[in-house]
């Protein structure tokens, strides 16, 4: 009976390391159907108007159309691959942006890849903060002494003091 209970174990186990092993699969972002791609929409026919009823709502729309008189926008759809316990890797990335003009027809349609994507490199600088920095043991410690012992009492005056019906008495 120990034999058949270790093969058990055994099988058990080898299936849950194998299904560690397989990467996950997660689409973010706009997705596509086979009648619907936003690469197929036609700048000599197409307007928001049926932009909008064939595609949906973008994902992002471009927000200086005030000034600008094109206004763009952006269907974006992003598959990340991740295993087990590890940060999820970006293995595809499609942005479709479509730009209009004031009068609502398309212009432009542009696609974008993971190829085109770049990398933003942040400035690692701190602002600094005004005031003196406190030990650990000054944050802890920083109140004591500084409440007037009159307050600590039964007075009622004070805001926050004695509260609730009957006035704390």
């Amino acid at each position: 009976m120990s034999h058949t209970l270790v093969k058990t174990v055994a099988v058990i186990a080898i299936a849950l390391v194998s299904t560690a092993c397989n990467p996950v699969l997660r689409t973010h972002g706009y997705i596509p159907t086979a009648d619907n791609k936003p690469q197929e929409v036609n700048p000599d026919t197409d307007t928001k108007a049926t932009v909008l009823a064939r595609l949906g709502n973008p994902s992002v729309k471009s927000t200086f159309d005030e000034d600008i008189t094109d206004d763009t926008w952006f269907y974006m759809n992003t598959v990340r691959q991740r295993y087990a316990y590890l940060r999820p890797k970006v293995e595809d990335r499609n942005i479709t942006a479509i730009t209009f003009n004031e009068d609502g027809q398309v212009t432009k349609v542009a696609e974008y890849g993971i190829e085109d994507g770049r990398y933003v490199n942040y400035v690692d600088r701190k602002t600094p903060t005004r005031g003196r920095e406190l030990s650990v043991l000054e944050q802890i410690f920083g109140t004591i002494g500084r409440l007037p012992t009159d307050q600590i009492g039964g007075q009622q005056n004070i805001p926050g003091g004695g509260g609730g019906p009957g006035g704390g008495r």
